[in-house]
C-alpha cells in the first residue's frame, strides 16, 4: 500500500491525534492515503468514529509494540 503522508502523534492524547489527522487529510487529494502513528490506546475507537463521521475510509488499524497505526484514505 502506498502511503502519501505519515504523521507521528506519539505522546499526544485525544483529541490531538484526530485534529492533526484532520489537518493532514485536508492537505491531501481525494484518494490519497494517510498513516497516523499514535501511542494513545483510545485512538483506535476515535479513528473508527472519525472515519464514519467524515466519510474518509479507514483502511487498516493495527498495533506495533506500543504504537497504534491508523491508515486512512481521503474521501
Amino acid at each position: 500500500m502506498q502511503i502519501d503522508k505519515e504523521i507521528d502523534t506519539r505522546g499526544l492524547n485525544c483529541p490531538l491525534p484526530i485534529l492533526k489527522a484532520k489537518k493532514a487529510l485536508a492537505e491531501l487529494h481525494s484518494g490519497q492515503v494517510l498513516k497516523v502513528v499514535s501511542t494513545d490506546a483510545g485512538s483506535v475507537r476515535d479513528f473508527q468514529a472519525f472515519a464514519k463521521q467524515t466519510g474518509n475510509e479507514l483502511l487498516d488499524q493495527h498495533t506495533l509494540q506500543t504504537d497504534f497505526i491508523h491508515i486512512l484514505r481521503r474521501r
